[in-house]
């Protein structure tokens, strides 16, 4: 079946790559926004961990003195209505603005106007009309061309959309500043041995890092637990989020015995009959998914909340977000006073 999608991906690279190309040649036209702007992003669709990075990149820039704010496009919000993973980093950054608008200048704009001083902008390496000074891209050793290895063996599709999850090919990694190689720790030595290679070799000289997703806690309706509490317990899954599979090795690796894993395709809208049967067991998910599990009734999640840990390379990227330019009141007004809507 996937075979017959070959057409549309090979379309859908060939509209990339053209797009690419007008940006290079700046023929399409790229907008500055008088503050800094930090996009995080991937050449893949699905889960590398944009979410985390994002908390992490933000209280960094807060720890060095900026006033960070949070830039997202908002797939599946509507007006007045966030989606999950504004849910989510509202409980990990309460005090960080964030707007969710597809048109990323004017929501630029609108931060400005609040008082940031530098954008994070979440899933932002393909969305190039709003400039920006430092592009991270993260990569999921786990799933590094998006899909899966199959159970039986041999390479996972490596193909653009909709055949595939590549958004762009690897030659786009020339463009990134920091490569962020996220789940390093869930891949054998000699895979991650191959992949680093493999991104040397397409984006040589750009800095590579590797991180982890490291359980910090467990949330139950009673509060906190620390997460040595599901070692040896027996417990079920609910997911919906661009990674299953990494979520449930998290648990595994935990010492939990996992009995049904119930998934659903990314960002995923719950209702009721969505957790029928469950509750017998404590009933895990991620953060993600439990500021929507919350209000559905039924048996309550227990959150497993995990935070990216980079254990190689962080001190290469605080010095990046260190040389960050401090904007002037003077640019800020300029770019308000030109009437940003893009």
């Amino acid at each position: 079946m996937r075979e017959l999608l070959c057409v549309p991906a090979a379309l859908f690279g060939c509209v990339a790559r053209l797009r690419a190309g007008l940006y290079e040649r700046r023929l399409l036209s790229v907008q500055e926004v008088g503050v800094p702007v930090v996009s995080i992003g991937n050449i893949t669709a699905g889960g590398t961990g944009k979410t985390p990075m994002v908390a992490l990149v933000v209280r960094t820039l807060i720890a060095q003195g900026y006033q960070p704010a949070i830039l997202s496009r908002g797939y599946g919000s509507s007006p007045g209505v966030p989606n999950d993973e504004a849910l989510e980093l509202a409980r990990l950054l309460p005090k960080t603005e964030h707007v969710q608008e597809p048109r990323r200048v004017a929501g630029a704009a609108r931060l400005v106007d609040r008082g940031a001083d530098v954008i994070v902008m979440d899933d932002g390496f393909q969305h190039r009309h709003l400039a920006r000074n430092l592009d991270l891209v993260l990569i999921d050793a786990t799933r590094p061309v998006g899909l899966p290895r199959p159970r039986k063996g041999g390479e996972a599709v490596q193909a653009f959309l909709p055949r595939g999850l590549m958004r762009e090919d690897f030659h786009a990694l020339k463009r990134a500043d920091f490569l962020l190689i996220t789940r390093a720790d869930q891949v054998p030595p000699q895979e991650l041995e191959e992949l680093e290679l493999k991104l040397a070799a397409q984006a040589g000289g750009i800095p590579v890092a590797l991180a982890r997703h490291r359980p910090e806690q467990v949330w139950t309706p009673d509060g906190g637990r620390p997460v040595e509490t599901l070692a040896g317990l027996e417990v079920d899954l609910i997911s919906a989020i661009g990674n299953p599979e990494a979520f449930e090795r998290t648990l595994l690796d935990l010492g939990a015995k996992v009995c049904e894993h119930r998934i659903f395709e990314d960002h995923h809208d719950y209702s009721a009959k969505d957790l029928e049967g469950l509750g017998e067991r404590p009933l895990l998910t991620t953060m993600k998914d439990g500021v929507k599990l919350e209000s559905v009734g039924g048996p309550q999640p227990w959150i497993v909340e995990v935070s990216l840990e980079i254990y190689r390379g962080v001190e290469r990227l605080e010095e990046l977000l260190s040389t960050l330019p401090k904007p002037t009141a003077a640019a800020r007004r300029a770019s308000l006073r030109g009437g940003l809507v893009g």
